[in-house]
């Protein structure tokens, strides 16, 4: 390792991360955790916690996103970006449909956010072995047509009107049950993640 990889000694803040470490804190503080509460639930000791508030540390990427989900915010708002006011309202004439893999997409909300939310039509067939594991939570709603939701090792079939709400570091996948296809509202917390990647996708010639 050379002297400009070594880690700063005990103290030493890392350069730009003074202005985040105060947010750090407060974001911990808005949220009503204590740092012993806030470290426990990220998987992280107090004392690391607490250099990350000073300034001592320099926080990795899923120590960012864990932290993020802790304190219900995005990980912009952690690192002290600002964002460009967005449009609250998203009309029906500016949703733009995105075709892959035999899925349609939405978008039905403002881009960047720390929820994305889409209006998704998903055909007929499973994923087959396509099978998603990532950091955040789904939560989707049935609008027409019926699902099968398989969650690890538990399959539901769900009506129009029904819908779920899961951890995505739970094993998931997509399927509609009908010929016709379902229509379904979805919102997920994983940021920036294209359409194409997340956890819808055919597989042609499988069946639920």
């Amino acid at each position: 390792m050379s002297s400009s990889d070594a880690p700063p000694p005990e103290g030493a803040p890392h350069d730009g991360l003074p202005a985040m470490a105060p947010q750090l804190r407060a974001l911990r503080r808005r949220a009503g955790l204590t740092l012993e509460a806030a470290a426990r639930a990220a998987g992280l000791s107090p004392a690391h916690l607490s250099r990350l508030e000073t300034a001592q540390r320099q926080p990795s990427l899923p120590m960012l996103l864990a932290l993020a989900r802790i304190y219900g915010t995005t990980v912009s708002e952690l690192l002290g970006e600002t964002v460009a006011d967005r449009d609250a309202v998203v009309r029906h004439a500016d949703m733009e449909p995105t075709a892959a893999g035999g899925w349609t997409y939405w978008q039905a909300g403002a881009p960047g956010r720390g929820m994305q939310a889409l209006r998704v039509r998903v055909p007929y067939g499973s994923q087959g072995d396509i099978v998603r594991v990532h950091p955040g939570e789904e939560w989707l709603y049935v609008l027409t047509g019926r699902l099968v939701l398989r969650l690890g090792d538990t399959t539901y079939r769900l009506a129009p009107g029904d819908s779920a709400h899961f951890d995505s570091l739970t094993p998931h996948r997509i399927a509609a049950q009908d010929a016709d296809g379902a229509e379904l509202l979805f919102v997920h917390t994983l940021l920036q993640s294209p359409t194409a990647t997340l956890c819808l996708g055919h597989t042609p010639g499988e069946t639920p």
